[in-house]
């Protein structure tokens, strides 16, 4: 057992350990100058015998084995020259078994052996037995590793393998195989025997020092990788089945894990996926302690890589059903390892899917299986509440999406939405967003109403607060980027056929009235413009038709509407109700539909008296209701009079004066429409024009009252520009004489304020207006003519 001592105990036993081979080394290379076998041998056995140290770690008896190392490299080229030495090589073989200790005796056989071999003056593989039974003399497991470590290190270029100067027929093949396989064999019992040289206080850095020694073993099975000559079947038949055996037997966690991870890295994929089944027996056989999630998903990459590597691989994946042996031995992992987390499982079924979805790609029902066998390993947590097992969940469900670069194929799969309810609040709304953006980056259409279904279920932790949570802890740029996103994938959402497209929007819309106020200010108005493009498809029928069973109509769509922008002005949105009823009053237009347009018309006028009282938003309601109106040619008189005049009154009645005058020659436009079936009231035109006029003189006598000048003259210029459009529009009311006047009545305000003082800049509006009449008069013709009329 290896004395314990402190870090600076070990240094100094290695300073000494050093300071000996150093001494011993220089006499030895005295002699090995001199020719001098005798005391080569003496030295260099009393050199190799401070290898005998038991008080070292293994990383500083790395230290002075490859300080003797280096040394072993000048004695071997002194065995290999005869003419310095004087003795054949099968004589040297057995002088040196003559040396006193074991340990020295075999590294200088082993040295000795490499030039025997090299010499073919005996079989190789006679020497390579030899060699590897006689060091099992050396049963201490550092020494005994090191040793044979340097008996791998001499002997690896003198294998029988195809290529090699000792190549042979294929039973000199299995001879290197199995010299490899059984230094490789007590290897590992040396390695495993480690844990066992410590008291139990010191275990865990016994562990550690093990660890260590890892790639001294692990190199037996790279070198059995790289044997040329080792096909197929003799890995499957022997190579194979010798390292698992070693692997199941040794009864150890950290020898099963990192072998098991040697296999899997060294060998050739083909041969893992031909050995599939008895890879995957030796998987469950290992200790419940041992990470088989991590070599399981090593193993599983691999073949996928493998897979993805040439499209002429596949069909040897399905000859071996591949996807069935690694589904079952994944069942049997988690089943009999009772205490895996949940975060260890995800990470296998991502794996797996991976494999899936590489390899069957067109496989959708096992890509479903996968996603059940999750679903059943989740069914005891109601919510995953492990960051680390969210993560790999939503790599699960992220994998179809980017596959197939199409969500209407994720929406096939059954076990899809099962599994996102399994996720937490926040990670159920990164999981929709990245389904969102999917569709939105694919450009995919979401057609029938049975996948919109199905997609808004997936997507409703974006929809709707999730288990009564309030949204008010989100942050606001946050909660408007997860909103826009929703309402861009509203818009994406189409059918040819109006009867289906009427379906999804009734789909779209039962999902979004959950929303609550903060979200249907965002959801709403796609929603609506949907229906709308809807409309405009079916603008040819206006036949009053009810029923659920019956063709989509305009009449059955605007009912819709009515009903859900009703919802939204109670959030409270008023200006958004009402800028959606007014584009819903104009489609109703454009469908002949003078009652149901006249209804919008009445809903957006009640809004305008109920709920919108800021100011601002008043003005630019009036004007969006002028505006819609004059665009609107359904009306019969008595409609379009009251409405006319409803509109005219909101004018009048805005708190600010300039705000009054801009929204009654606004009005204006209502008497008089600029195409081939719009009114012509000229008179009513003037009289808005006169009383807008009205308005502007009493906002400049309000001026002159508070400011003690009139102030600028823009309004009256507004209203100078309303006279020549409806002039040059053939309005036989506007006279040249009126135009004349108000351009007086500018250039008076202009040129002199309250107290009879002379402004001297002018108004650039005004001056654009005057040189504009000026250019119609240059024109000649009928417009030269009319413009002429008009005395600057």
């Amino acid at each position: 057992m290896r004395r314990l001592g402190g870090v600076e105990d070990e240094e100094k036993w290695l300073a000494e350990g050093i300071a000996g081979i150093q001494h011993n080394a220089f006499f030895m290379h005295r002699a090995l100058d001199a020719n001098n076998l005798r005391e080569v041998l003496k030295y260099s056995a009393l050199m190799l015998s401070e290898l005998r140290t038991s008080k070292l770690s293994p990383q500083r008896y790395y230290d002075l084995y490859m300080r003797a190392f280096d040394h072993l490299r000048q004695l071997e080229i002194f065995f290999k020259d005869e003419s310095r030495h004087g003795l054949p090589v099968v004589d040297l073989y057995e002088l040196v078994q003559h040396a006193g200790n074991i340990l020295p005796r075999m590294y200088l056989l082993c040295t000795v052996g490499s030039v025997y071999i090299k010499s073919k003056q005996a079989p190789s593989k006679d020497v390579l037995k030899d060699l590897v039974e006689m060091c099992r003399g050396v049963q201490h497991p550092i020494r005994g590793l090191f040793l044979r470590s340097y008996l791998a290190q001499v002997s690896r270029d003198k294998l029988h393998e195809i290529g090699s100067d000792y190549e042979g027929d294929a039973n000199t093949v299995m001879d290197a195989v199995e010299f490899v396989l059984q230094n490789f064999t007590e290897m590992n019992k040396l390695w495993v025997r480690i844990q066992h040289q410590g008291p139990g206080t010191v275990r865990e850095k016994e562990e550690k020092e093990r660890n260590e020694l890892r790639d001294l073993v692990g190199k037996n099975l790279h070198v059995l990788g790289q044997i040329e000559g080792v096909h197929l079947e003799m890995y499957k038949e022997t190579v194979l089945p010798r390292v698992l055996e070693q692997v199941v037997n040794c009864k150890d966690e950290l020898a099963q894990y990192y072998l098991m991870e040697c296999i899997i890295q060294v060998f050739p994929d083909e041969y893992h996926l031909q050995t599939l089944e008895t890879l995957l027996a030796a998987c469950t056989q290992l200790m419940p302690t041992v990470d088989t999630k991590i070599v399981l998903t090593q193993l599983m990459d691999r073949l996928s890589n493998y897979a993805a590597s040439s499209p002429d691989v596949l069909h040897e994946f399905l000859q071996v059903e591949a996807f069935a042996k690694l589904n079952n031995a994944i069942g049997k992992v988690i089943d009999t390892q009772l205490e895996m987390p949940i975060v260890g499982a995800m990470t296998l079924f991502v794996s797996l899917l991976t494999f899936t979805l590489r390899v069957h790609p067109d496989r959708l029902d096992y890509v479903d299986q996968v996603l059940g066998a999750c679903v059943v390993n989740l069914s005891s947590v109601p919510k995953l509440e492990d960051a680390r097992a969210m993560k790999q969940v939503v790599a699960l469900l992220s994998a179809p999406l980017e596959k197939y670069n199409d969500i209407v194929t994720a929406l096939t799969l059954s076990n899809y939405p099962r599994v996102m309810d399994h996720l937490d609040d926040g990670t159920n709304k990164v999981m929709a967003m990245l389904i969102i953006q999917s569709i939105i980056k694919n450009n995919s259409c979401i057609s029938t109403a049975d996948k919109v279904e199905v997609l808004f279920e997936l997507i409703k932790g974006l929809i709707k607060d999730l288990d009564g949570n309030a949204t008010e802890e989100l942050d606001e740029e946050d909660f408007q980027e997860e909103q826009n996103s929703v309402a861009r994938l509203i818009n994406m959402l189409d059918n040819e056929e109006p009867e289906e497209m009427l379906k999804i929007i009734r789909v779209v819309r039962k999902h979004l009235m959950t929303g609550g106020t903060r979200r249907l200010p965002f959801t709403i108005p796609p929603l609506v413009f949907s229906a709308l493009r809807l409309v405009r498809q079916l603008e040819s029928q206006s036949e009053d038709i009810t029923g659920e069973d019956v063709p989509a109509t305009p009449r059955k769509i605007f009912q819709i509407l009515n009903q859900t922008i009703e919802v939204l002005s109670s959030v409270p949105r008023p200006e958004l109700a009402l800028r959606l009823y007014l584009q819903c009053a104009e489609a109703a237009s454009d469908c002949d539909l003078e009652p149901v347009s006249y209804e919008f018309f009445t809903q957006a006028f009640i809004l305008y008296e109920e709920e919108i009282a800021d100011s601002k938003e008043q003005v630019t309601a009036i004007h969006l209701i002028v505006g819609t109106l004059q665009r609107i040619n359904v009306f019969g008189v008595e409609n379009k009079d009251t409405l006319t005049h409803k509109a005219t009154g909101y004018s009048a009645r805005l708190l600010k004066k300039p705000d009054q005058c801009r929204a009654v020659y606004a009005c204006s436009h209502l008497f008089w429409v600029d195409d081939l079936d719009g009114i012509k009231d000229g008179e009513r035109a003037l009289l808005c024009l006169r009383r807008a006029l009205r308005i502007a003189n009493a906002a400049q006598q309000m001026a002159n009252a508070t400011r003690g000048s009139s102030g600028p003259v823009t309004l009256f210029v507004e209203i100078l520009n309303k006279y020549i459009y409806f002039y040059e529009k053939g309005n036989p009311h506007i006279t040249p004489s009126d135009i004349q006047s108000l351009i007086e009545l500018i250039n008076t305000e202009m040129r002199s304020d309250n107290n009879g003082n002379t402004r001297t800049h002018s108004d650039p509006f005004f001056s654009s207006t005057l040189h504009y009449i000026r250019f119609q008069k240059q024109k000649g013709g009928l417009i030269g003519d009319k413009y002429d009329l008009i005395k600057l």
